[in-house]
């Protein structure tokens, strides 16, 4: 789910429950997941950027984020307070499981639209003031709290936006559709980015297998040979519209040192990269 980039300290994960520290206003991550999720900001601020707008969440506030939704996350220290964030993340299990409890039995109009796939800033309800002050103590790695404990938390996470808007229900109830999305708007989307094979799986909602037998379908490269095709390419057109220097085109496309990109790039075009430069 994420990009780190400065000084963060260990995510901790107690049963997709997340709690994070950070602590200057460097860091930052890149988030897509399949999942839905509510992130609630401790202390601190989060900026989240969908590359059209901002949204600000600060202390004491809660954003509801949809799965498959790309975002950069900027997690930032504010009024002498570093951040800390407690996330939680609704898979497609759990949300089964719990329609199977009491999804059923909510009274939702047939007529009820679902919600705007966005980012959504929530009010802040005495459900979730409640949820996130009982969860507090376990920002100390040294007080871990029990599976089942964390189990009633995401319960009692769902049933607080259940109830902030019927429009809840119809959107994280519907299991109508595969959760997969398509998998070269993703990586054109992300190839800069290092991933897994796991991690590229799960981003697009896919098992490994399943992954590789459709990558197989739109591509006879490998996926790592495929993002490194990506990434030159990018690369080439950067340079050769003039006025990019290349240390800074060959981060910007995902390469880590320089060495490599030449080597690539060579071996692709058949020039340097600096032949473009002339």
């Amino acid at each position: 789910m994420n990009d780190p980039t400065k000084s963060i300290q260990p995510i901790f994960n107690y049963n997709n429950v997340f709690f994070s520290f950070f602590y200057d206003d460097a860091g930052s991550c890149v988030h897509r997941s399949r999942e839905y999720a509510l992130n609630y900001v401790y202390s601190g601020e989060m900026v989240l950027d969908n590359g059209s707008e901002e949204i600000r969440i600060g202390k004491g506030e809660c954003v509801f984020i949809p799965r498959d939704h790309h975002l950069t996350l900027y997690k930032k220290s504010c009024d002498g307070e570093r951040y800390c964030g407690i996330f939680l993340m609704f898979t497609r299990s759990f949300l089964r499981e719990m329609y199977g409890r009491f999804g059923r039995d909510r009274r939702i109009a047939a007529s009820t639209p679902k919600l705007d796939p966005r980012a959504i800033k929530l009010p802040r309800t005495a459900e979730l003031t409640s949820l996130f002050a009982s969860m507090t103590p376990y920002f100390d790695p040294e007080v871990q709290p029990q599976g089942d404990f964390m189990q009633l938390k995401m319960q009692e996470g769902l049933l607080a936006l259940l109830h902030i808007d019927d429009r809840f229900a119809p959107t994280l109830f519907d299991f109508n559709e595969p959760w997969k999305i398509d998998i070269l708007e993703f990586l054109n989307e992300n190839y800069m980015y290092e991933f897994t094979l796991a991690e590229m799986a799960h981003y697009t909602g896919r098992s490994p297998a399943t992954f590789k037998r459709d990558f197989k379908k739109i591509s006879d490269l490998t996926p790592e040979k495929w993002l490194i095709r990506k990434r030159l390419e990018v690369a080439y057109e950067k340079l050769r519209e003039g006025g990019r220097k290349i240390v800074e085109v060959y981060a910007e496309v995902g390469f880590k040192n320089p060495s490599h990109f030449s080597t690539a790039f060579k071996k692709q075009y058949g020039i340097p990269p600096t032949a473009l430069l002339a």
